[in-house]
């Protein structure tokens, strides 16, 4: 008799219908197992509905409603032995709920078992996992024929468990394709869980709020740094957990880049063409002089100037600047120091060149990013504390040429009469990179691009209600463009997590729909 097809015959409903969900069906049970541990897998909807059926079968032959005893035999297919050991926990609360078969469990290692003793003796247990599938390419075609032949006479009335990556599955059962058909296959999605998985286990295990800006912060680091070290996902995420837990913050990671991958980085930025021709030119300029040793080529001057409104990518250039930078050996550290004037400028006398030494101290060997810097020149104060700070970076910027590197940024207009007020500070800038306002499409985009990133995918009814949001915000005075558009994502993230809270279909967790578009308490940065 064919486990499978008579499953099937038993199921119908699910098997010969169209899919339906656990949460449109529920499945009777009187025990205490607990058939949502299921959805914690990471198989697809589908494979989680077999699972159920399977353990629903246990329980209804121990409950004697069914007489017809079934074999249950399971492929497992990943190589994360973490979400295999937690499939394995399953099917043996399982068993042990239904007393389907036996509790005595053996694994069988084909790196360890090579006599047919040792097989002999795995398989007097009735819960018995297969795995290192690799081994057994290693022994020779008698130990594999025996095998397969003592398999055959000890697979009913036992749980097998076969273990392994796809490639060395297939080699596996190539010496007995009708034992294939014996069991029930479960692909594990990838090697390792989603972006949207990382998240929502995150926070399950650190007991945070997911309608809190906190949880929006977990989901951006996530988003960014995830799949991007070489660290297995059990390592990234409890060094995750542990920062979160520990610190309350999240961790912050450095890893240095190749200039393809910073360059990468820049090109998908949303707009900004202007900005990234300049700093293409820039680096083919560098690179240049560099390679071409005997040219008279004049020394770069990197102090740059930044004009532009709120939220037009100022900031995150200038973290790009700074990864250029450092792997072109121009500056010695990876490091951005971000200030304002406040940063600067002291409430006494004498002391406003100290403060500001200190900032260049701590910049010195990186990039120092003035924002807002045209507050130096502030009418009520620009013949007293503000200007000791602009002469004293004056003389910094002379005096630590070949170790620092100074950005001033700011509104496009006010920047301008800065510059017009202090000749000190023109002379010894090198760059004026323009940053302009983003256009309703490029929004749109940027929005697109934050969501897709966290794993989402966004219904097309959802953009209307977001262009409409754009449309009567975008001419309201110091509008911060992806600012803006940033807090729009995290306001629907916020939202959406309320309204799919007692949803559990990963599909309706993933879609951001046009009930979740939010600008609810919404505002422009400044």
């Amino acid at each position: 008799m064919n486990n499978k097809d008579y499953l099937v015959d038993v199921y119908k409903d699910f098997f010969e219908t169209s899919y339906v969900s656990s949460d449109e069906r529920e499945i009777s049970d009187s025990t205490s197992f607990d058939f949502s541990n299921i959805d914690t897998l990471q198989i697809d909807d589908e494979s989680k509905e077999l699972l159920k059926k399977i353990f629903d079968y246990m329980r209804t032959y121990h409950n004697q409603e069914e007489d017809v005893y079934l074999d249950f035999h399971f492929i497992i297919q990943s190589n994360n032995q973490e979400l295999i050991q937690k499939f394995e926990e399953i099917v043996e609360s399982a068993n042990r709920e239904y007393s389907y078969v036996g509790q005595n469990k053996g694994y069988l290692s084909f790196y360890e078992v090579d006599t047919l003793d040792k097989i002999k003796t795995v398989f007097q247990n009735q819960f018995i996992v297969i795995k290192d599938l690799k081994g057994f390419s290693l022994r020779d075609e008698a130990f594999k024929k025996v095998f397969f032949h003592v398999l055959e006479e000890n697979i009913h009335h036992k749980i097998f468990i076969i273990e392994g990556e796809k490639e060395d599955i297939d080699y596996f059962f190539e010496f007995d394709r009708d034992l294939i058909d014996q069991c029930f296959p479960f692909v594990f999605k990838g090697q390792d869980p989603d972006v949207l998985d990382v998240y929502q286990e995150v926070l399950n295990i650190t007991h945070q709020d997911s309608e809190s800006e906190f949880a929006v912060k977990i989901l951006d680091y996530i988003s960014e740094t995830y799949g991007k070290e070489k660290i297995d996902y059990p390592s990234y995420r409890d060094r995750l957990c542990r920062e979160i837990v520990f610190h309350h913050d999240v961790p912050k990671l450095e890893s240095e880049k190749t200039m393809e991958e910073i360059f990468e980085q820049l090109n998908e930025l949303v707009g900004l063409e202007k900005v990234k021709k300049t700093l293409h030119e820039l680096v083919d300029y560098m690179s240049l002089r560099d390679k071409a040793k005997d040219l008279k080529l004049n020394n770069v001057n990197l102090h740059m100037v930044f004009l532009g409104n709120p939220g037009t990518g100022k900031t995150t250039v200038a973290r790009i600047i700074v990864d250029i930078l450092y792997h072109l050996k121009y500056i010695k550290q990876n490091k951005l120091i971000e200030v304002t004037s406040k940063d600067l400028v002291a409430e006494y006398v004498g002391q406003t060149a100290p403060k500001t030494m200190e900032v260049v101290e701590r910049a010195r060997g990186g990039v120092l990013f003035i924002d807002e810097a045209y507050a130096l020149a502030s009418k009520d104060n620009q013949n007293s504390y503000n200007a000791e700070a602009i002469a004293t970076l004056i003389k910094a910027m002379e005096d630590y040429r070949d170790d620092l590197v100074v950005i001033f940024a700011g509104y496009t207009k006010e920047m301008r009469d800065f510059l017009d007020s202090n000749s000190g500070i023109v002379s010894r800038i090198g760059y004026t990179l323009e940053f302009d306002d983003y256009t309703e499409d490029e929004l749109v985009a940027i929005f697109d691009g934050m969501v897709k990133k966290a794993g989402f995918v966004v219904k097309e009814d959802a953009y209307p209600v977001l262009r409409k949001i754009i449309e009567d915000n975008k001419d309201t005075k110091n509008f911060g463009n992806a600012r803006f558009i940033r807090n729009v994502y995290e306001k629907t993230i916020v939202k959406h997590a309320s309204n799919v809270k007692d949803k559990k279909r990963k599909d309706v967790l993933r879609t951001i729909t046009k009930d979740d578009i939010s600008c609810e308490n919404l505002k422009s940065f400044l």
